[in-house]
């Protein structure tokens, strides 16, 4: 089954909200969700064409994919006026990922070695996504900690554009570091595959 897990990313620019705060303070929100899509076969050429068929379709693809992560940043801040400056006053970065996973219905009718075929793909492809939510998080935090050390600007306007600049540009890396990461796992996919069957058959004895 010659195919690589890929991501699906949304972002949003951060919004930022005036109000007033003694100090500056920070927050990220990270909610994970998991949705499937069922597939059927009792082949791996018909699981490989089911996974093929219904898999999601990913940003900047036509193709089908086994797996995807939806990726969504959010979030605001508010920032505050003190002796004709503009500080930073209270951060809250919001990441929303959404793993689609695919769930097989025919495994009561499919031989045993079948089986360990799709438990040994199904595990690596959920591995996969759950690295592509965390990638997301770490860059999630990151935004937050770059927005809160911004410097106090001359205005609000100003310091505003400033923290808009840092979410453009962190996004920016965000997607660069997701798609490097599908880059290494496409590459090493097949070896990968194997290397967990034969690790699954050992301590299975089959």
């Amino acid at each position: 089954m010659p195919f690589a897990p890929r991501q699906i990313r949304v972002s949003l620019i951060l919004l930022l909200l005036c109000g007033l705060s003694s100090g500056a303070d920070a927050e990220v929100i990270a909610r994970k969700s998991v949705s499937y899509f069922d597939i059927k076969g009792n082949s791996a050429d018909a699981l490989d064409a089911a996974l093929n068929a219904h898999g999601p379709v990913t940003m900047g693809s036509s193709s089908r994919h086994p797996g995807a992560t939806k990726v969504r940043f959010g979030g605001n801040a508010t920032y505050s006026e003190r002796n004709g400056r503009c500080y930073i006053a209270d951060v809250k970065i919001t990441v929303d990922t959404e793993i689609i996973l695919p769930r097989w219905r025919d495994r009561r009718h499919a031989s045993r070695q079948l089986s360990m075929i799709w438990d040994t793909l199904s595990a690596d492809i959920r591995r996969h996504e759950d690295r592509h939510a965390e990638i997301a998080r770490e860059h999630a935090r990151r935004m937050e900690k770059s927005i809160l050390a911004l410097p106090p600007a001359k205005d609000c306007d100003a310091l505003q554009d400033k923290a808009n600049d840092v979410t453009t540009q962190e996004t920016q890396l965000h997607d660069e570091d997701q798609a490097r990461f599908d880059k290494i796992e496409a590459i090493n996919f097949q070896s990968r595959i194997q290397r967990l069957m034969t690790y699954r058959s050992q301590q299975t004895g089959e």
